[in-house]
């Protein structure tokens, strides 16, 4: 299937990971790939998406700001300040206007801190209790997320082992089987091995106890004859001819005329003599 990976390694089985040089071994392998890898541009045939619609004045001062590697303005605390009029101006109403309308937002600021409080001391007990009830509920909330979570994570953990334990016993089997028809082979190949040398010295030894044939003969070499002496396989062809298959009634017919005839050649030479005589 395109786009599987397939994982061939089974941490629940094998072994060999916390020996010494296997975490150095495995580090060096990553950073020779890493020095192979030349790094592709994905986007790079995509056009830059357009942020200026979504900027603002401030935004955008910010942005160049930025760009120009400016430092960024201190926050200005004028405002929590407040300084009487001039000692040069003490007598000019300007001066002193100033001054009171400098003073108006942080009266105002005082009021509203003050409101603050007492709004707290009437109200804030029982906001707080609201407050951490919700915490709480939220509290418990998460904890059985994590729970579930913990239980998934185990859960996959454990049906990991299992199936890697699985696949462990059938891989230490079919190592086992595997092994054992190797280990066949070698001795059917050494057996072989055993029964050519025997069968060469075999055919040897018929060579040597042959006779060793004329000029004009072309006797069978022991290849022809299957591993048989000419003597024994003449002796064959004459016993096979000279008992013949008794079921057949032709040939039975055929040797006793032979025999007829040859009874009656020594008394046709007898009447002869006779004659002479």
């Amino acid at each position: 299937m395109a786009g599987e990976v397939i994982v061939d390694a089974l941490p629940y089985i094998d072994h060999g990971y916390d020996d010494v040089g296997v975490r150095e071994s495995a580090l060096a392998m990553v950073e020779e790939e890493c020095r192979r890898y030349r790094p592709t541009k994905i986007t790079g045939h995509l056009p830059l998406p357009a942020s200026s619609p979504f900027e603002t004045p401030l935004m955008a001062n910010e942005f160049e700001r930025i760009q120009n590697r400016l430092p960024m303005e201190t926050l200005s605390m004028k405002r929590y300040e407040l300084p009487p009029a001039p000692s040069g101006k003490l007598s000019e109403v300007s001066a002193w206007q100033e001054a009171i309308e400098n003073s108006m937002p942080q009266l105002e600021h005082q009021w509203v801190r003050s409101l603050n409080l007492e709004l707290m001391l009437d109200y804030g007990t029982e906001a707080w209790k609201a407050y951490l009830e919700v915490f709480t509920a939220m509290q418990a909330k998460a904890q059985l997320q994590l729970q579930q979570l913990k239980k998934d994570i185990q859960d996959v953990n454990w049906q990991r082992k299992q199936a890697q334990t699985q696949a462990g016993e059938r891989l230490r089997s079919l190592e086992a089987h595997w092994v054992l028809l190797v280990s066949k082979n070698y001795e059917i190949e050494t057996e072989c091995v055993e029964l050519e040398k025997i069968v060469h010295a075999a055919r040897q030894h018929l060579q040597s106890i042959a006779p060793q044939p004329s000029a004009n003969d072309t006797a069978p070499t022991p290849e022809h004859t299957n591993g048989f002496d000419q003597d024994d396989l003449a002796e064959s062809n004459g016993s096979s001819s000279s008992n013949p298959d008794p079921s057949q009634p032709g040939d039975d017919g055929a040797d006793a005329d032979g025999d007829s005839k040859e009874e009656d050649k020594p008394e046709a030479q007898e009447e002869s003599s006779n004659g002479s005589t």
